[in-house]
């Protein structure tokens, strides 16, 4: 139970970037320089490192993706503890216990 309530955060913001991605990134259009795009880095990023530093890693990712930036494949980086699994409308679940 403490895990679900300890994901309760990362949740929510996925939730608010999972809609943001729904509703106003069709209105910008394919304007990333990078690849995945900012609003899916930030996604795989917050779901994988939490609000706080996921939340870093993409407002340092946004600085970096302006006109002048050169651009590329730029991929949120897989946790040295393996990665969180995510329900199917990517939402944050809890890791497997190993016994």
């Amino acid at each position: 139970m403490c895990d679900h309530l300890f994901l309760v955060p990362r949740n929510l913001f996925v939730g608010f970037i999972l809609g943001w991605r729904r509703a106003i990134s069709p209105i910008y259009g394919n304007v990333c320089r990078y690849y995945p795009s900012c609003s899916a880095y930030g996604l795989g990023a917050v779901q994988q490192f939490g609000v706080l530093r996921g939340g870093v890693m993409t407002g340092w990712r946004i600085i970096r993706c302006n006109p002048w930036a050169r651009g590329g494949i730029d991929d949120v980086p897989a946790r040295m503890d393996g990665n969180f699994p995510l329900s199917r409308h990517g939402f944050v679940l809890p890791k497997k216990k190993e016994h």
